[in-house]
């Protein structure tokens, strides 16, 4: 145990640079759902990767960003909250960003907290590798880093490198978990996820980014298909109507497509029980805003 690596690992950075598509690459776990909106991940997501001799403890984050609005102001107090807590910063950036402001003002928090942060540089694939040079030693000026890795968290590739550089800054320590446990969240908690993914999948920039799937109920049946009840959180009666659709079709295929997916992540059939609720200008409500952003 002497030589055993574990550690929380808080996986920051700007809204869409990939923090959630790279958790998931590295756990092989479905921890976070990935949609092309950005801010897609609400809270603080713990997953767990265990090997035999070490075991990293990711909290996945929402971006980082200065909040606009309470549900902003929310997601970006559990980032921070997230890096607090970690052993080590995995901060994510991209080659291809319109300028690094935000990253240089993640790095000047960062620095005040005294931060051991590993720098990831992702969507290598997009770019040539000689434009990566420069990148390199821009951010090699800003801030002492443990280690800069080039990775591309959707062609899994660089993985294993970043993998050991994480292990290698953890503290030697027990495991805190444990080995077969991959997160600390309920099964009630992925099914209002999956819900919230398909909205997004199905309608597109029909629906904005102001929906919620809170799970109302969740019931766990021995031999017969679980229950699980959720409400889908709207703003505007608009944004209801779209959802519903014409004599309720648009929702039996959201409907389908949630159970489906449902069924997948738990292994066995579930009814799927779903209402489209309107909460006027939820997003601006902090209170609101903690209560149907942190399902």
């Amino acid at each position: 145990m002497e030589q055993f690596a574990c550690g929380y690992v808080a996986v920051a950075g700007r809204p869409n640079v990939g923090k959630s598509t790279l958790t998931n690459s590295l756990l092989n776990f479905p921890l976070s759902i990935v949609t092309r909106k950005p801010q897609t991940t609400r809270q603080r997501l713990l997953g767990i990767l265990t090997g035999d001799r070490y075991q990293v403890v990711f909290l996945d984050t929402p971006g980082m960003l200065v909040p606009k609005y309470a549900l902003q102001k929310v997601m970006n107090e559990a980032a921070w909250a997230a890096v607090e807590d970690a052993d080590v910063v995995l901060l994510l950036t991209e080659p291809a960003a319109d300028d690094f402001n935000g990253d240089t003002r993640i790095l000047e928090r960062m620095r005040e907290l005294g931060k051991k942060v590993i720098l990831a540089i992702n969507k290598i694939d997009l770019v040539s590798k000689p434009s990566l040079l420069p990148l390199t030693a821009h951010f090699m000026e800003l801030y002492p880093f443990e280690e800069i890795v080039p990775i591309s968290a959707l062609k899994a590739d660089g993985l294993d490198l970043l993998k050991e550089a994480i292990v290698r800054c953890l503290p030697r320590q027990q495991p805190f978990y444990p080995p077969d446990e991959i997160t600390d969240k309920p099964v009630r908690f992925f099914a209002g996820e999956i819900v919230r993914q398909k909205v997004f999948e199905l309608y597109g920039d029909e629906v904005p980014y102001s929906v919620a799937a809170v799970v109302d109920e969740y019931r766990e049946r021995e031999g017969g298909k679980d229950y699980v009840k959720v409400d889908i959180i709207t703003e505007r009666d608009t944004q209801k109507a779209i959802i519903i659709g014409r004599k309720g079709e648009a929702v039996k295929r959201l409907g389908q497509a949630a159970r489906e997916a449902i069924e997948a992540f738990v292994g066995k059939p579930v009814y799927l029980e779903i209402r489209v609720v309107v909460k006027k200008n939820w997003r601006k409500d902090e209170g609101a805003a903690r209560r149907y952003g942190h399902q």
